[in-house]
């Protein structure tokens, strides 16, 4: 065979192969899109969410659980349930020992310890922040992002355990989103955000 003749045989291959992949790529992307569920916020913005995550609450309140729950339903600071909040201005309001929140301090809304998110026998405690700038959370928008150190302590103040608190805050549409189980595919959804 001829080296033209080669090539003209390479080139039928390949077109060959990319007409092959071009249904499963198209049949990918819309088994990808309805494998999601979208979760529509205020000020037109919408994250699309895996389906296997499960919303519960509405409004300044909403608990995205992302894995394992003892309790989905609880308060915020419910220990042991794998996910992420999405809040709103009522909550943005005592998000600081009952004190409006800024991306200065970590979101926490109380005044007393608060229990571990990893085990409700410990306390939790949150120190300075790890990393801190700016975010995507969809086109054209960009969030105050804080990762703030997190340690899981005893009553006698032995540290048992750490984590991160991880806050992305909209000021301006009144979204804080607070994830203190490093939820694997968060930062791309949020990243992914559409706004309507």
């Amino acid at each position: 065979m001829s080296k033209r003749n080669l090539a003209v045989a390479g080139l039928a291959v390949a077109a060959a192969l990319l007409v092959a992949a071009a249904p499963a790529s198209a049949s990918a992307a819309s088994a990808t899109s309805a494998a999601s569920h979208p979760l529509k916020l205020r000020n037109g913005l919408t994250l699309s969410l895996p389906s296997s995550w499960k919303v519960y609450g509405k409004g300044d309140w909403i608990h995205v659980v992302t894995g394992k729950c003892a309790k989905p339903k609880g308060a915020y600071f419910t220990p042991e349930c794998d996910g992420f909040w999405v809040l709103g201005p009522a909550a943005v309001k005592v998000g600081h020992e009952l004190n409006p929140y800024t991306p200065d301090r970590p979101f926490y809304s109380a005044t007393d310890v608060e229990p571990c998110p990893l085990n409700h026998k410990w306390g939790q405690v949150l120190n300075g922040a790890a990393a801190k700038g700016l975010r995507q959370v969809g086109p054209g928008h960009k969030a105050y992002y804080r990762a703030w150190k997190g340690t899981c302590v005893t009553g006698t103040g032995k540290v048992r355990a750490r984590f991160v608190q991880r806050e992305w805050y909209l000021p301006k549409t009144g979204v804080l989103v607070v994830d203190a189980w490093n939820t694997p595919g968060l930062s791309g959804v949020l990243k992914h955000a559409v706004w309507r």
